[in-house]
């Protein structure tokens, strides 16, 4: 490769742009390196150095821009679109850290109506009305324009196999990224989105306190009707130098539902942190009850009458 066009590259971290190429060097040097095989044409007026791509992705059947990898595709969609637009849906939830891509993965940018860009291969673009590529719609994350977390939150919902489809939402609340209020607010501010209903549940069951898909089978199926308090969610206890929180406190009799999870099922560490901290709470006079991830999916019922039960035995005679 000619030595001025290398050192382009290598100061774009294995990227150059046609524009910025033309201010240094003639167009045939640019053509010799495609021609050699030395740089890859990823997207219009975007080259990428060829040893980026990934060998091991299909080459006759994956577009340029998906074998140079997400992280690498995200810069070149961003050197592509010149703020004429900004990394959204999936790739956001990537850039936001709640997501990751993966090698091949379709890449994604919303636009104005009006900027001309057209869906590409390997990047998918998504044209919005009234879209202002400015701030609080549009921000910079390392050091690329992206959607705000809910938009792409929201954006990505339908997406995501149904399986997934919480997991992002979950896990931006838990990091306090966002709350369920601005995540309905952008959810009721867009005019199509497919499950609705089912995302603005997961929302609602969010604003109450659920904290994790068991919480909310929990709180579903075993810990609201007849006869069940109308237990605090994600109650906040200072235990010394720190604060605890309660999946389902009842305050009057003073006891404590925690929700154990499949993954905590077994681990010697976690089960010695969990005592620990039930011992602190017993001498604040909070009685810890923990029901195992298996007893709750499959033991509803069982769990419930004994819910009740404690609840009785703690109330005054």
């Amino acid at each position: 490769m000619d030595a001025v066009l290398a050192e382009l590259v290598k100061r774009g971290d294995g990227l150059v742009t046609r524009s910025i190429v033309e201010q240094v060097v003639p167009e045939w040097i640019l053509q010799r390196a495609c021609t050699n095989g030395e740089l890859v044409r990823v997207l219009p007026e975007v080259f990428a150095s060829a040893h980026l791509q990934n060998a091991r992705i299909e080459r006759a059947t994956t577009p340029p821009l998906s074998r140079i990898g997400p992280a690498l595709g995200r810069r070149a969609v961003a050197a592509w679109v010149r703020g004429r637009g900004a990394l959204s849906h999936l790739t956001a939830l990537d850039l936001w850290g709640l997501r990751q891509q993966l090698p091949g993965d379709l890449l994604h940018v919303s636009t104005p109506a009006a900027s001309g860009l057209r869906s590409w291969p390997g990047v998918r673009v998504h044209r919005r009305r009234h879209l202002a590529l400015a701030p609080p719609s549009v921000v910079v994350r390392q050091g690329l324009p992206v959607t705000t977390i809910e938009r792409a939150l929201v954006d990505s919902w339908p997406m995501l196999p149904p399986g997934e489809q919480r997991t992002p939402i979950i896990r931006a609340v838990n990091k306090r990224l966002t709350t369920p209020g601005r995540l309905h607010a952008v959810l009721d501010d867009t005019a199509r989105v497919a499950g609705r209903v089912v995302l603005r549940t997961l929302l609602t069951r969010l604003a109450e306190g659920c904290r994790s898909p068991l919480e909310i089978w929990g709180h579903e199926r075993v810990f609201t009707g007849p006869g069940m308090p109308a237990f605090q969610r994600q109650v906040r206890i200072r235990l010394g130098q720190r604060n605890v929180y309660l999946d389902l406190y009842a305050e009057p009799e003073r006891v404590n539902i925690e929700l154990d999870g499949a993954t905590t099922h077994g681990d010697p560490r976690q089960r010695e942190i969990d005592l620990r901290r039930d011992a602190q709470l017993a001498a604040l006079g909070i009685l810890v009850v923990r029901f195992a991830h298996r007893r709750l999916v499959h033991e509803p019922e069982a769990v419930r009458r004994e819910t009740l039960a404690i609840l009785a035995s703690r109330r005054p005679v």
